[in-house]
């Protein structure tokens, strides 16, 4: 079966590659003179980057670049493959007037490789630059272009594509390189397929956290603090408050001790750690007297020095510490976007310390904590067991023998907790292999959240120890270990997952009151019943203002609060409230004694219940 599935990705892939090349021919034909960057697959279809010189692309031409990418279809042009030498090459780019391919093949004569060759497609062979001589070109009807290849056999092959957007893009993604016009589309084996992919792409705007997170005031982004620095409302600080509880609530019982460590550190610790050569590019680093500091990125070095405070028994084992720490990361700016790729990053960070005797022990009862949090999420998942990609073993810190250990522990903790699994070289940690929880939402969509990752090398690096019971000094093991991977990714996931309905306990409004008229008697009631929900840790809004009953109700329904109770004359006497439930929730109204509807709503919040059980 895993090979059939293969050949279908590649198949797809040949096809989307392809499909850049159909995109490129229609713009040659349509616009005299446009310079061609690069056009890779990416998920789920291709892009293609150009140089119109004055003219700008707008969404509204797409659909004339679509009609002419059908007439080339229509042609079934075949994919026809030819060898250049590589001074043929950049004089016919040359010729035509191609700079960014003069460019790239230059690059291939010089150093083997584009450079950019995972991005561009991979047009150069690599290897040996003294044996690199020639590259391919591909033609198809009118259009030639350097390509290593992977392609369908004919134009008339291809399947159902859509052109999605027009964006801006920097030559190579260089800032100061010039400006080109990207093409993005999307491309499928049929129809459906498509459809299918649409639909999703159409439900996944609707559901989008950045514009949910502003209408349910959850987070604010301010260009005055910056890009990747959200700012979290009382809102979004109440629901990240319940996030937090549901973890401590699993920490607890399973031995977790919570620890507090500082926001900058000496540059030092990252230079013991490997963290300072392997990512010293994503370090904030400051200037203090004659130290340099480090905006910590991560708390696991940190750990270890809580661990190293005093000698150890293997009596004490395992030690484990948990934090909740805002983390800072020098992310490109381009890659940021709403929750999902920030630069201030809350961790639900754990390491635990343990004997090698107490490995499958520890991570079985990790991968329980796990499955007890996405559950109470409500996300299906599956496991990715990321590996290290055995031929660039530099990538990694530690020997060969080490890793082989360790992800074959892994490999077979896996397989005996009957987990489902893939596996995926290169993925792993560069201090060691983990386990990946692949969350799959609502829609279908696929996120990496959780992870529990198995490392030798940190222990190794700072000189960890404990005494056996034989006196002898050996080396613990180190379990990374992330329930919601950080805070603001994993609300990002929640609010699109649950398209802002969310579940009562991390509702961020759970009641709201909504008065019948301003009289005094039934103002009074109001604020008494507000004030008795607030008393029961329930999250309560009160709404007096002016408008209709009718208005307060659609009001509170776009704000997606669960539970909306009216409080006319009848409530201010005493008789049982009117509920009225959210749309998700059945959308019905509810008759209940006001106490008795307060225990239910308390019980629900503690339980965690998804739905609703008046």
């Amino acid at each position: 079966m895993a090979e059939v599935k293969k050949t279908k990705e590649n198949d797809l892939h040949a096809m989307r590659h392809s499909m850049s090349h159909i995109l490129a021919t229609a713009m040659q034909s349509l616009y005299k003179g446009v310079k061609f960057g690069v056009g890779p697959v990416i998920e789920n279809g291709f892009y293609y980057d150009f140089d119109l010189g004055e003219t700008t692309l707008s969404p509204e031409d797409l659909p004339k670049v679509e009609a002419e990418m059908r007439e080339v279809i229509k042609a079934d042009y075949p994919f026809e493959s030819r060898e250049h030498s590589l001074e043929e090459a950049i004089g016919y780019f040359e010729k035509h007037e191609q700079p960014y391919k003069v460019e790239l093949v230059r690059d291939i004569k010089k150093h083997g490789t584009t450079v950019m060759s995972e991005i561009e497609g991979g047009v150069a062979a690599g290897g040996d630059v003294d044996k690199i001589t020639t590259v391919t070109f591909y033609k198809i009807g009118p259009f030639i272009d350097l390509c290593r290849g992977g392609h369908l056999k004919s134009t008339g092959g291809a399947g159902a594509f859509k052109l999605t957007k027009v964006s801006s893009a920097y030559w190579r993604g260089d800032e100061k390189n010039p400006q080109l016009q990207r093409i993005y589309g999307v491309a499928f084996a049929t129809e459906a397929e498509l459809n299918k992919y649409l639909e999703q792409v159409e439900e996944a705007e609707k559901r989008d956290h950045r514009k949910l997170g502003s209408q349910l005031d959850i987070f604010v982004q301010s260009e005055i603090v910056g890009a990747g620095l959200p700012l979290f409302t009382p809102n979004g600080t109440a629901m990240i408050n319940a996030m937090m509880n549901l973890v401590r609530d699993i920490n607890t019982p399973d031995g977790y001790e919570e620890v507090r460590t500082g926001h900058v550190t000496r540059t030092e610790l990252y230079k013991i750690s490997g963290h300072l050569d392997k990512f010293g590019d994503d370090l904030f680093v400051v200037e203090a007297g004659e130290d340099k500091l480090a905006m910590k990125p991560m708390n696991c070095p940190h750990h270890t020095q809580l661990y190293d405070r005093e000698m150890r028994s293997y009596r004490d084992l395992p030690i484990k510490y948990a934090e909740f720490s805002t983390l800072h990361r020098n992310e490109v700016k381009g890659a940021l976007g709403g929750l999902t790729r920030v630069r201030a990053l809350t961790q639900d960070d754990a390491h635990a310390f343990v004997r090698p005797d107490q490995v499958e022990g520890e991570i079985e009862m990790v991968v329980k904590q796990v499955d007890r949090l996405l559950s109470t999420y409500h996300l299906d998942y599956h496991v990715r067991l990321s590996l290290r990609d055995p031929k660039d073993m530099k990538a990694y810190l530690g020997d060969a023998k080490v890793w082989d250990k360790a992800e074959a522990m892994l490999r077979d903790l896996a397989g005996k907790f009957k987990m489902k699994f893939v596996e995926a070289q290169g993925e792993a940690a560069f201090y060691g292999p983990k386990m990946d929880f692949m969350a799959v939402d609502a829609i279908g969509r696929e996120w990496q959240v959780s992870t529990i990752q198995l490392d030798f090398q940190q222990p190794e690096r700072f000189d960890l120890s404990f005494v056996d019971e034989k006196g002898v000094k050996q080396r613990p093991v180190m379990i990374h270990r992330a329930l919601n991977g950080t805070f603001e990714r994993m609300l990002g996931i929640l609010i699109e997952h649950y398209a802002g309905n969310f579940p009562v306990w991390l509702a961020p409004e759970q009641v709201r009151l909504a008065t019948v008229n301003d009289s005094k008697e039934i103002t009074d009631k109001a604020y008494e019943m507000r004030d008795a929900l607030k008393i029961a840790g329930l999250r309560t809004e009160l709404d007096v203002s002016s408008e209709s009953v009718g208005k307060k109700i659609r009001a509170a329904s776009l704000a997606k609060v669960p539970y909306t109770i009216v409080v006319g004359e009848r409530e201010a006497a005493g008789e049982p409230v009117s509920v009225r439930l959210r749309a998700d929730m059945g959308e019905k109204d509810v008759k209940v004694k006001f106490d008795k509807f307060i225990e239910t709503v308390k019980q629900e919040v503690a339980d965690r219940v998804g739905q609703s059980s008046l």
